[in-house]
């Protein structure tokens, strides 16, 4: 008779509140942003040659792949004065904000290491925080809103993240360009306009995480379960081994999605590796080896550019998508954004002016709004409510394993296959984005809601 009892109906929040709840997500992507746009200009900085950079990223997928199914997991049984999924918002936020002001200065500590290994080390150190603070705010869209909410909730997080990563990608350039700080420095040593950007990021995603843990309520258990009817209760794996046991019994979606974001993520990776050495050696003719000239550091500011740029447009595009998808389907929407991602980068090597990468940038721009949101949208649908957290965290493990097959292999293909030449790296990212776009089509069992 208990297990007839009605199901409440979730309530519909306003604008403002899935704003609230999502604000701390403009803050970890403005370090997201100057982590992907700078540290592999960094690392060359302090020494790593263009085809090891992919192996020191490593860092960045193998934190994520062992962070995020445990963050998950804790934050589905945690409930305390502070909430079930803040207070992980909190200590990740803290940490990633101590990793931003110490990475740039790897330099400083070289009487302890070499300056790569710290700064490799800050690059796991940032990446390992930020998937503390990240997958949490992934399962607060399915605590806290209707289904009906979902696929907005989604895209105003993509939004966010778009609009947190133009001003982490731009900040370098301003630093530079308009407030003069330093874009050149000795050899070895990060230029000033690149440390100052880390202490602002640093700064920022502390005040719009504390934004986000200070005007959102969630939702006590006994509240939760008016709005989910009981699930049958099965004998499970207790502790952390219960990971495995949900691993093991995923739903059928989240293994079809699991092919598209594995094409998704190797040309992600590979886009956020090579891109600076490959338009710095394919557009602005760098020589190998080459990381103190005044190119070079165009090279590196130009890139920030264009990686803000693509964040723009995937804030903007996050703003229709819902309505893209209500038309015709969340697969559809996400198969059309995916193969306008693998033109952008395609394009990318026939291009010989640096401004007409901005074009590039619009079609990668319309990949990454859909990749931050739709898969998700799709995945929420597929997954049991009371597993929200741990199966979005097990879901990372779909991101973070292209990224390490990536990562072994990447630079060894840039180093036999192309002599080094980084701009390979690009055109076969662009392919395997349009592979995603093709396999997202055969996704079954999904609600696909319009």
């Amino acid at each position: 008779m208990e297990q007839n009892k009605a199901v409440a109906a979730k309530p519909r929040l306003s604008n403002a509140q899935i704003f609230n709840m999502s604000a701390g997500f403009f803050g970890i992507q403005f370090g997201f942003a100057l982590q992907n746009g700078n540290a592999s200009r960094i690392l060359q900085t302090f020494g790593a040659d263009v085809e090891h950079l992919s192996l020191f990223w490593l860092a960045a997928p193998l934190t994520g792949m062992i962070v995020q199914p445990i963050i998950g997991y804790y934050s589905d049984k945690t409930w305390n004065r502070f909430g079930r999924r803040r207070p992980y918002f909190l200590i990740g936020a803290i940490l990633t904000a101590i990793a931003l002001i110490l990475m740039p200065n790897s330099g400083a500590m070289a009487s302890f290491l070499p300056p790569i290994i710290i700064g490799a080390g800050m690059l796991m150190i940032m990446d390992a925080s930020i998937n503390v603070a990240m997958e949490p705010f992934r399962a607060l869209v399915g605590d806290k809103l209707p289904e009906s909410q979902r696929s907005f909730g989604f895209s105003m997080q993509t939004f966010l993240i778009g609009a947190g990563a133009i001003s982490g990608s731009w900040l370098p350039y301003i630093f530079s360009e308009y407030l003069g700080a330093s874009k050149v420095a000795a050899a070895g040593q990060v230029p000033h306009n690149v440390i100052y950007s880390f202490y602002a990021g640093a700064a920022i995603l502390l005040f719009t995480i504390l934004w986000t843990v200070l005007t959102t309520k969630e939702y006590p258990p006994e509240e939760m379960a008016l709005y989910h009817a009981a699930e049958p209760e099965t004998e499970e794996q207790k502790g952390l081994l219960s990971i495995l046991t949900d691993f093991s019994k995923m739903p059928l979606t989240m293994k079809q999605l699991g092919l598209v974001q594995f094409f998704s993520w190797f040309a992600l990776f590979s886009m956020w590796v090579f891109t600076t050495p490959a338009i710095a050696q394919h557009i602005y003719k760098v020589l190998p080896g080459d990381t103190s000239s005044v190119k070079f550091a165009d090279a590196g500011n130009w890139v920030g550019i264009l990686f803000g740029v693509y964040n723009g447009v995937s804030a903007i595009y996050a703003l229709v998508l819902p309505a893209i998808a209500r038309a015709t389907s969340r697969k559809v929407a996400h198969a059309f954004s995916l193969l306008a991602g693998g033109a952008g980068l395609l394009s990318i090597y026939f291009i010989s002016n640096p401004d007409h990468l901005i074009y590039s940038m619009i079609g990668i721009g319309l990949a990454w709004g859909s990749i931050l949101s739709m898969p998700y949208a799709i995945l929420s649908s597929a997954i049991p409510a009371r597993k929200m957290g741990v199966y979005m965290g097990i879901f990372n493990f779909f991101i973070t394993m292209p990224q390490i097959v990536n990562g072994i292999f990447g630079g060894l293909i840039v180093k036999k296959f192309y002599h080094g030449e980084a701009i390979y790296a690009i055109v076969l990212a662009g392919i395997f984005m349009i592979l995603g776009a093709i396999s997202v089509l055969y996704i079954q069992g999904s609600k696909d809601a319009r």
